[in-house]
C-alpha cells in the first residue's frame, strides 16, 4: 500500500493483527477511522486470508491478511491523524440493508460540506458459514458405554464362538476376523448385520451390544453412505438399552443418532433440514406393499427380508422418540410385532 509523506505517529503492522479500537489510516491516505470488530476469513487450508475491519459509524474494509497498514500509534491521540482540509470529519454511508449497494438519496447525504472530503466505504460482503466441526462423543457419553474388552476381532469373535450352529452368524465372524476396517462401509455393514443378527434372530442381547458398540462410538465423518450402518447399529443398542433398563446408556445412543442433525451452521439451510427430516419421520417407508405383495406370492423369505427393513425402519423412529404420526408407545407395539413375525 501507499503510504503518505507525513504520518508520523503511524506504526505499521500485518492486517491480521489488527484488534477492536484501533485507528486504521484509510486507503484515501488522508483520515482515519476507529475499527469496531475485526473478522478474518480463511482459505480452505484454515490459513487468514481476508480481515474484515468494521469501522464505528458504520462500512468496512476488506483487506487481505498479510497486507501492511498504518495504524495510530499507542499512546498517540487521534489529533495526532492528518490535519487540514483534508482532517474534516468522515463521513460513511451506511451498509444498505441486505447487502444491497448504497442507494442514490444514501451517497448523497454522506457529501460534506464544501472544503472537505468524503470517503464511501462500501458495505462488507456476507461472511461465508463455518463449515461444521465434526467431533467424536465427549468422555461423560463414553463413560456410560462399557469399554471394548480386547480387539473388536476378539469381540466379533467371542460373539460367533456363543452360537456356532448359525450360519448368518457364522459367515459374518469369518469375513469380519480378517480385520475390522472402520473406514471400509463394507466392513461397517458387516458389523451392522452381525449385531442384528444376534439380537433380532438369536436374541442374544449382550453380544449385539458388544458388537454393536464397535460403531457406536464412531463420529460422523460426514459420509452417509457409512453412517447408515452406525445409524442402524445405534439404534438397534438403543431399543435394546430400553428393553433392560438402561434409560441413560439408551438416551446417549439416541444423542449420538440425532448428532448429524445439528451440525448444520446456516440458519435457512438447518430450518430446511428440520423440515425435511421431520418429514420423512411422519411419512416414513415402511414397505407395506413389498410385505403384502410377498405374502400374496407364498413367498416367506421375501417377506421376512421386508421385515427385517420395517423393524430397521421403526426402530429409527423409535430411538427419534416417535414422530407427530407414529407415538412411542405404538411404535413399541409395531417393534414387538414385527421381532415376533422375523423370529418366527
Amino acid at each position: 500500500m501507499t503510504h503518505p509523506p507525513s504520518a508520523p505517529n503511524y506504526v505499521e503492522q500485518q492486517a491480521g493483527a489488527l484488534q477492536s479500537g484501533d485507528h486504521l489510516l484509510l486507503p484515501d491516505g488522508n483520515r482515519s477511522a476507529e475499527v469496531q470488530r475485526v473478522d478474518v476469513e480463511t482459505d480452505d487450508f484454515g490459513t487468514p486470508a481476508m480481515v474484515l475491519a468494521t469501522l464505528t459509524g458504520g462500512g468496512g474494509l476488506r483487506i487481505a491478511a498479510a497486507s501492511t497498514v498504518l495504524v495510530l500509534e499507542e499512546g498517540a491521540g487521534t489529533d495526532d491523524a492528518p490535519s487540514g482540509d483534508a482532517a474534516a470529519p468522515l463521513q460513511l454511508v451506511e451498509p444498505a440493508a441486505d447487502n444491497e449497494a448504497p442507494s442514490d438519496a444514501a451517497v448523497q447525504e454522506s457529501i460534506p460540506a464544501e472544503g472537505a472530503a468524503a470517503v464511501v466505504v462500501p458495505p462488507l460482503p456476507p461472511v461465508p458459514p463455518v463449515p461444521p466441526v465434526i467431533s467424536g462423543p465427549s468422555e461423560e457419553d463414553l463413560a456410560l458405554i462399557p469399554a471394548v474388552n480386547g480387539t473388536p476381532e476378539s469381540v466379533v469373535k467371542a460373539a460367533a464362538g456363543a452360537h456356532p450352529k448359525s450360519v448368518g452368524v457364522l459367515l459374518l465372524g469369518e469375513r469380519l476376523a480378517k480385520g475390522i476396517n472402520t473406514k471400509s462401509g463394507s466392513c461397517l455393514k458387516d458389523l451392522s448385520d452381525l449385531a442384528q443378527e444376534l439380537f433380532i434372530i438369536l436374541k442374544d442381547a449382550e453380544n449385539a451390544l458388544a458388537v454393536a458398540d464397535l460403531l457406536n462410538v464412531l463420529p460422523f465423518d460426514g459420509n452417509r453412505g457409512r453412517w447408515a450402518s452406525v445409524e442402524a447399529s445405534l439404534a438397534l443398542s438403543s431399543y435394546i438399552c430400553r428393553q433392560l433398563g438402561q434409560e441413560e446408556r439408551a438416551a446417549v445412543y439416541e444423542k449420538f443418532l440425532r448428532a448429524p442433525d445439528a451440525m448444520e451452521t446456516d440458519p435457512f439451510k438447518a430450518r430446511i433440514n428440520a423440515k425435511v427430516r421431520q418429514r420423512s419421520l411422519n411419512e416414513p417407508n415402511l414397505y407395506d406393499k413389498e410385505i403384502f405383495r410377498a405374502m400374496d406370492n407364498s413367498n416367506p423369505d421375501a417377506e421376512r427380508e421386508w421385515r427385517l427393513l420395517r423393524l430397521e425402519a421403526l426402530l429409527f423412529l423409535r430411538a427419534h422418540g416417535g414422530s407427530e404420526t407414529i407415538g412411542a408407545p405404538e411404535l413399541d407395539r409395531r417393534i414387538g410385532n414385527e421381532l415376533e413375525s422375523v423370529r418366527s
